[in-house]
């Protein structure tokens, strides 16, 4: 089908910024509770920065009271201490309680906006049909989750560390003093040299982390990759269990895993190597800090400058300032997992923005792709159909056809000619190839392939489907159970379980045929519907459906001549010349 992209076509689709994946929760119908965490949560960090100042000048006059012996000043400094430190332990702990409040609900909201998004306009079916983005189930678990909190954490870190250092610079600057000293007979002075010393030492650091660290951006990305497809791999075993056991392929299932397993090993490998390089630099740095400001403030300490307390005080304000300036050092490896996570959801996001650009301007869509588009009309007419593969390639053409109500029509034609293609593009799912579609706008259509999905829960719900069980009484259900000879399961309505795995392939197709019943449409397209059942089950059903709903429409594919006999006209199905493609 062809759709008319808007703005400037793809190209919007590839502007995808780390902000705008950010922004739209602030300013969205959410924006209110969330400012008010925000700013809560942002108090609590102010406050958390005031204590810290608080106990820097609690460390000067309890390092002095111990140096001059001040048994008078100690008790008192004491329960200076436990006040503030109860103070802190509850702002702390209340602090992350609001924090992982504000991540979840900022989760929340993304979750449900990237499921719309996914689900809805079939944006899920064409990502798969076209290998746009590999686990999008792993991008909408984890790596929202991943990105809500750790963008607040950086976030929240980050201003909290920006506060404290323009606090303890003023702190560090107005203790530490002026460093005086001459060289070559020229006095040259220093203001504030502990505060210059604390800033050189934390951007040697960051640049020595991000010059040894860089590639870990690119590894972790791949490194999320290469874990999903595993896990992706494990869930299909879980899901084909029986295929497999029947065809004693668990010698090459095990080759498969372990060769996937492989490449989280490699990958694991390149992680490791440049941890330890990353390991080596951030060990030497933390060290070296411990003594780091005392050797710098020493000269002015054994001048008589300032007693222990104030050195002991210069001591943490630097350790303070330091850490400050090193917030890029101690928070790398996050900000690497941040920016590989941002890097996937970017991806993510742009593929499900350009889906449906995609979908007018590839040249996959040969001779302009196939039109699909609902009129006020009571018949599905189709003109000019041609159907193509997606690299353009023609596979089949199909002649002008009008399905009227209570027509039947048997679509025939070659194995791999491209019949569940058409059915494909009836459904508005294969936009490649040529041609109109017209459907009745108030008609209700649907769609029976070989295979029907069945969802896990109760045997109502996935008889009910895509309805809400609540829809159809629990008669009707029994009912339509009945008459497509599924009687046994009428009493286990309300029983929850993964019914493609516990009812047989023909007990599958009968469910569906008995969903037909249940939802009456109006057009219905039976793709190979009965294909796993005997014929009398077979007739069971066509006489069933004809019986129950007269005036509908219905095009089945099937290869069986014993279905021919429930049709009145064939559809017949031309392979492209030189095309041996399966459909």
């Amino acid at each position: 089908m062809t759709i008319t992209p808007p703005g400037n076509t793809e190209q919007n689709a590839d502007k995808v910024s780390a902000w705008s994946l950010i922004k739209p929760y602030w300013v969205s119908e959410e924006r209110g509770i969330a400012w008010l965490l925000l700013i809560a949560i942002i108090a609590i960090n102010m406050t958390v920065v005031y204590i810290n100042v608080r106990l820097n000048k609690w460390n000067a006059d309890f390092y002095n009271a111990l140096q001059t012996k001040n048994v008078h000043d100690f008790p008192h400094l004491l329960m200076i201490f436990t006040g503030l430190a109860f103070a802190y332990i509850l702002l702390a702990v209340y602090g992350r309680y609001l924090r992982q409040m504000l991540g979840f609900r900022w989760r929340q909201w993304l979750t449900h906006r990237y499921l719309e998004q996914w689900l809805g306009d079939n944006a899920f079916y064409r990502i798969e049909r076209d290998r746009l983005a590999d686990n999008p189930d792993q991008r909408i678990s984890d790596d929202l989750q991943s990105f809500a909190t750790t963008t607040l954490a950086l976030s929240l870190d980050l201003l909290s560390t920006l506060v404290t250092l323009a606090t303890f610079i003023t702190i560090l600057w107005s203790l530490a003093g002026a460093l005086s000293f001459s060289v070559l007979g020229t006095p040259i002075t220093i203001p504030g040299y502990m505060v210059w010393a604390a800033a050189g030492y934390a951007v040697l650091g960051s640049l020595l982390m991000q010059r040894f660290g860089h590639p870990l951006v690119s590894i972790n990305y791949q490194a999320q990759k290469v874990e999903a497809n595993f896990r992706f791999g494990l869930i299909r075993i879980r899901e084909n269990a029986e295929q497999i056991a029947f065809y004693d392929g668990v010698a090459t299932e095990t080759t498969t895993a372990k060769g996937i397993f492989q490449t989280i090993r490699q990958n694991y490998w390149q992680i490791m190597k440049y941890t330890k390089r990353l390991t080596f630099v951030l060990a030497f740095y933390s060290q070296v800090a411990n003594i780091f400001p005392i050797m710098v403030a020493a000269p002015r300490y054994f001048a008589g400058a300032y007693s222990l307390g104030v050195l002991m005080q210069i001591s943490s304000a630097f350790g303070t300032v330091s850490d400050s300036f090193s917030w890029f050092i101690n928070s790398y490896s996050t900000l690497v997992e941040w920016r590989a996570t941002v890097n996937r959801l970017r991806e993510f996001k742009r593929v499900m923005r350009s889906t449906h650009i995609k979908e007018a301007i590839s040249p996959a869509t040969a001779h302009g792709g196939i039109n699909l588009h609902y009129a006020s009309t009571d018949a599905l007419v189709t003109k000019g159909l041609k159907l193509a593969l997606p690299d353009g390639k023609p596979l089949a053409s199909v002649a002008d056809v009008t399905v009227k109500p209570g027509s039947r029509w048997l679509v025939q034609g070659p194995s791999g000619s491209g019949k569940s293609t058409l059915m494909r593009a009836l459904a508005g799912l294969w936009p490649f190839g040529d041609g109109t579609i017209d459907a009745p706008v108030d008609a209700k259509l649907m769609f029976i392939p070989q295979q029907s999905y069945l969802p896990i829960g109760t045997l109502k719900a996935a008889l009910s489907y895509p309805s809400e069980a609540s829809i159809f009484s629990d008669e009707a259900c029994r009912e339509a159970l009945r008459v497509c000879n599924l009687a046994a399961y009428g009493t286990r309505l309300d029983e929850s379980g993964h019914w493609a795995k516990m009812m047989s392939p023909g007990e599958q197709q009968r469910l569906a045929a008995a969903r037909v019943l249940l939802h009456k449409p109006d057009f219905m397209f039976l793709d190979e519907a009965t294909s796993a059942l005997d014929a009398e089950n077979e007739m069971l059903i066509y006489t069933a459906i004809i019986g129950a709903l007269p005036n509908a429409a219905i095009v089945s594919v099937a290869h069986r001549e014993s279905v021919s006999g429930f049709h009145e006209s064939r559809i017949e199905i031309e392979r492209a010349a030189a095309e041996s493609i399966a459909a």
